[in-house]
């Protein structure tokens, strides 16, 4: 399999106009409403009517923030130990990121209810490299499971962005996706998957450059 184009879709992550730091938290006074709301989510592989997902972007001068929302009436979380590798059998989100045309290489978050993360670095075609993990203090994550589903809000600094090479100017090559967990026997999972891009795909998979959009950094 040769890479692909990227996608011509595009999201406008506006610039965050107001922020407050607190010594022991990321926490930021803001207004997601100023953001610009994404809910252009459908199965890729499969008929019918995706769940609500929603996505929102803002930037500042040294950090990137993102929040999901994802509606699902049975929310399934898979915990045992407790260990990141639970995420895969678990409702989550999940961002990729790409640093160039053949995705040589990419970099991975799948986030669940419980603000685990599942981060590793690829290149293509799904060559993991799952011992790597997301620069040290370069990502903070909260999750939460409310009324009719979850939320996830994640900050990523721009300092890690701009040394894996993924920040070009104001462009990020990134991919938006949702796995919504039907069913889970122990570590056994029935996903459906949810995407922004429809990927050049017979069948699933996210790992391709057809899924990525860009996000535009305004402001």
């Amino acid at each position: 399999m040769s890479p692909s184009p990227i996608s011509e879709k595009f999201y406008n992550v506006q610039r965050l106009r107001k922020k407050t730091h607190t010594l022991n938290s990321w926490e930021i006074d803001k207004n997601w409403n100023d953001a610009e709301e994404l809910t252009d989510f459908k199965y890729p592989w499969d008929s019918g009517q995706a769940p609500h997902t929603s996505f929102r972007a803002l930037h500042d001068a040294s950090w990137l923030y993102f929040l999901f929302e994802a509606a699902d009436k049975n929310v399934i979380i898979h915990v045992v130990t407790n260990d990141k590798w639970e995420v895969v059998s678990s409702d989550r989100v999940e961002i990729f990121f790409r640093s160039n045309d053949e995705m040589n290489p990419y970099y991975c978050l799948e986030i669940d209810p419980k603000g685990r993360v599942l981060d590793y670095e690829a290149t293509f075609h799904r060559q993991f490299n799952y011992p790597w993990t997301w620069p040290k203090d370069q990502l903070k994550i909260t999750a939460t499971e409310i009324t009719g589903g979850y939320r996830v809000e994640f900050a990523i600094s721009k300092k890690a962005m701009l040394d894996l090479g993924l920040l070009k100017g104001d462009r990020i090559e990134a991919g938006l996706y949702r796995a919504n967990c039907v069913q889970a026997i122990d570590a056994q999972a029935h996903m459906e998957w949810i995407s922004w891009v429809h990927p050049d795909s017979a069948t699933p998979d996210f790992h391709i450059p057809s899924s990525f959009g860009t996000l535009r950094l305004i402001g």
